[in-house]
């Protein structure tokens, strides 16, 4: 476990009204505004941005790329980038309510909790037999969820990494997992076409909200409440299901379709169709959804109005692989290693650095943090201020 990069250098981003400059160096340069050996300053309308080396630094890392991209998109790099243990590959990260840790998983049918502030391992969480694509914390902080290709969804205890219950019943590759409310039930998709409602604490399945014959890549839980009509259930529903009324599950197919389904009553309540398969999904508001496509377009959907979109736009024509809120906007990642944050009312976006053309699997945020894992085995983590 360790830091990748060259000399320790720290960051901040700041934003204003007018011009803008970049400043960066070594810790414990002399620095002069606007001159720094080695350094250099950038100018460019609407943006303020600054790599600022004054005070003690608090992150650590290596700035690799600076300045303005050649399509002069704002870029940032990261401030921090490191390893969990040894991997090859970072295929999902999740960072808890409280921000204090992160989980990841890799290619050796393992994943980590780890601590935020040094990296440390907390515990190794083992007991998958195939690779784990998804993992999330509960609200509490205290358990993990994750699912898989080995067709399993299992809960786990942060503080001694044993596993509390596994639930059974995808008849293929587990390939997303959600979280209802407080973390009496769970969602999962599958490669099977189905989702499944879950009792996380007896390992049992509820129901099957939706059962297709596509593939659900993605899917994204939310409160809507009386946005939209989200109808009764045709039976008395289990006692063991939990929060779910007022919640809409939205379900993101390989076959280009993007569905709303109520949690509770299990009725559709909207159907998108995209123009390619769909990777991923996210609420960006109680109304707003987006979904993130294999040809690099993101399509912004208001369900109470989902005949077309709100909104279509792509930065890349590598496919979307991950989307995640972030304030009042949002961070996409590509399978191209570029990650953009659009600027809420603007037309300008935040471009952050760092893979080398190596895909970033998925994103998360906590308050002015951004993480980024990808197939080059490191997370990389991002201090982005206000964005006003």
């Amino acid at each position: 476990m360790g830091l990748k990069g060259q000399p320790l250098v720290w960051a901040r981003v700041v934003w204003g009204e007018v011009g803008a400059r970049v400043v960066w160096g070594e810790v414990g340069a002399r620095v002069v505004w606007g001159e720094v050996a080695g350094g250099c300053s950038f100018h460019f309308p609407h943006f303020s941005l600054f790599f600022c080396p004054s005070g003690k630094p608090t992150i650590r890392g290596s700035l690799t790329t600076k300045g303005i991209s050649s399509d002069e998109v704002p870029e940032v790099t990261a401030s921090e980038e490191f390893v969990v243990q040894e991997v090859t590959k970072v295929s999902y990260l999740d960072i808890s309510s409280g921000g204090d840790l992160g989980v990841s998983s890799s290619t050796d049918q393992t994943f980590k909790v780890w601590e935020t502030h040094n990296t440390e391992v907390k515990s190794v969480l083992e007991g998958h037999t195939r690779d784990v694509f998804s993992c999330k914390f509960f609200p509490s902080g205290q358990e993990v969820l994750s699912g898989g290709l080995d067709s399993l969804v299992k809960v786990w205890s942060v503080n001694d990494g044993s596993c509390l219950a596994t639930m059974k019943g995808h008849r293929g590759s587990i390939l997303d997992i959600a979280v209802v409310a407080d973390g009496q039930n769970v969602i999962s998709s599958g490669q099977d076409g189905t989702a499944r409602l879950w009792d996380s604490a007896q390992g049992a399945c509820i129901a099957v909200v939706d059962d297709s014959y596509s593939p659900i890549n993605a899917i994204a839980v939310a409160e809507v409440g009386n946005a939209v009509n989200l109808g009764s259930p045709k039976e008395t529903p289990s006692s063991r299901e939990v929060g779910t009324e007022g919640k809409l599950v939205v379900l993101a197919r390989e076959d280009k379709s993007l569905e709303g389904v109520s949690l509770h009553s299990r009725q559709s309540v909207f159907d998108f169709e995209g123009s390619d398969a769909f990777n991923c999904c996210t609420f960006i508001s109680s109304v707003g959804v987006l979904a993130g496509g294999l040809d690099g377009n993101i399509i912004h959907v208001d369900i109470r109005n989902p005949k077309s979109a709100v909104e279509t736009v792509s930065w890349s024509e590598t496919p979307v692989l991950s989307l995640v809120p972030f304030r009042d906007t949002y961070v996409a990642s590509y399978g191209n290693g570029t990650c953009y944050i659009p600027l809420k009312g603007s037309e300008q976006v935040l471009q952050l650095t760092g893979p080398n053309r190596q895909p970033v699997f998925q994103v998360a945020a906590w308050k002015k943090l951004v993480y980024t894992c990808c197939r080059d085995g490191f997370i990389r983590k991002y201090e982005i201020p206000d964005l006003g």
